[in-house]
């Protein structure tokens, strides 16, 4: 697991020979509200968070790109003449992948030692191939930059990375992991527009108003989630397809609630138009949630979180008896005033925001009920909201 920077560089130095070495760190991210509604075009409020993966990173002469993780063994070796066939490797396909979309754009992308450190556990929902990703393309962009002169454009770099997923991993996601990593903003969510980017900052210092962001790992790993994500999007478009014309829509996030009661009938499919129905009402609870953060109004947001969680159940589908027991335990804890799943759903993580001084015993009954009803072992982090992607420079 995780290293600080200190004991990193010494494992840098025992596997790459000693010298000088620069560390990029790509924060994972936690969605707070305005799930399943990225792909059709949607709000989400996201934010970057402490666990993160970090890249220490030498450049070298001959071309040749070598990976390594403190938690894995051996090396892992790519030449930069040509990088297109590890898509399918175990581990490396992700920063291969980017140097590989990277070199296409015109970037220098030259030889590298680089060793890779996470702290944020993978398949928990919270992103850690686009924290590798962005950690990546960050400490190219910043090389190329110095050597070449190419700019360091975040958002760029974001859109790099899910170009990284979409064409060269074969993942298609929607843009918002990437961007948080890549935009984060020390106790701040992003409201983005998934559609055409467009974005602010919201307020999310939870902890000024004593609570604490909660995540909740269900140590479940997510199955399932790409043949249901898939099946998801086509009943999205059967909706989106019986009311466009109507409608005039370009997306499903392009519907107000009242427009959606309206064209609603219009869909001959129950499922697709529950489907929407989560869409389109999350959207809008999305919007919502902004004024409520802006105003200060936590309680009327956690109620938001908890709308949001039972849509994602009764509607979207996508929760699975390990979150909705997380989820149902978290809220009848004392000092909580919100709990839903976040990430794709079947699993990984939920959040709760609960009062800091009952957070500890939170933890305590909420990994009791939750072990005795499922059988996992749960894992819990204070989620401290965390700025976007960077180089650490040396204190």
């Amino acid at each position: 697991m995780s290293m600080e920077s200190a004991q990193m560089k010494d494992r840098f130095d025992q596997l790459y020979g000693k010298g000088a070495s620069r560390l990029f760190i790509g924060p994972a991210r936690v969605n707070l509200i305005g799930e399943h509604t990225d792909h059709q075009g949607g709000y989400v409020l996201p934010c970057a968070i402490s666990l993160r993966s970090a890249c220490l990173v030498r450049p070298r002469t001959d071309g040749i790109i070598r990976l390594a993780a403190t938690d894995l063994d051996g090396i892992v070796e790519a030449d930069t003449n040509d990088l297109s066939g590890y898509a399918s490797i175990p581990w490396g396909g992700y920063p291969i992948g980017v140097a590989y979309i990277m070199k296409n754009k015109g970037y220098f992308v030259g030889g590298m030692d680089m060793l890779f450190d996470e702290t944020v556990p993978h398949g928990s929902g919270l992103s850690s191939s686009a924290a590798i990703e962005v950690a990546t393309a960050t400490a190219i962009a910043t090389i190329s930059s110095e050597r070449v002169g190419t700019t360091v454009d975040m958002t760029e770099l974001a859109l790099i990375a899910q170009e990284t997923e979409n064409k060269y991993i074969g993942m298609d996601c929607g843009i918002m992991d990437q961007f948080s990593s890549a935009m984060g903003k020390k106790d701040n969510a992003i409201f983005l527009r998934c559609s055409d980017m467009s974005y602010r900052y919201v307020p999310a210092d939870f902890g000024t108003q004593g609570y604490t962001l909660m995540i909740c790992n269900t140590g479940k790993p997510r199955a399932l989630v790409k043949s249901a994500y898939n099946t998801r999007l086509v009943e999205c478009k059967v909706a989106f397809e019986a009311m466009k014309e109507q409608a005039n829509i370009t997306c499903l996030a392009d519907l107000t609630p009242e427009m959606f009661l309206k064209y609603a009938p219009l869909i001959q499919d129950a499922t697709a138009e529950k489907r929407a129905r989560h869409v389109v009402f999350e959207n809008d609870r999305t919007r919502m949630a902004c004024d409520y953060l802006e105003n200060g109004q936590l309680l009327e947001f956690g109620r938001l979180m908890d709308e949001s969680h039972t849509s994602l159940k009764e509607l979207f589908e996508v929760t699975g008896k390990e979150l909705d027991v997380m989820v149902d335990a978290a809220r009848a804890q004392k000092g909580v005033i919100g709990a839903r799943m976040t990430g794709a759903g079947f699993g990984g993580c939920a959040i709760a925001l609960v009062e800091e001084k009952h957070a500890e015993e939170f933890i305590t009954n909420v990994s009791q009920i939750y072990s005795g009803e499922t059988g996992y072992c749960p894992e819990f982090y204070p989620a401290k909201i965390s700025d976007g992607a960077r180089e650490e420079k040396e204190p």
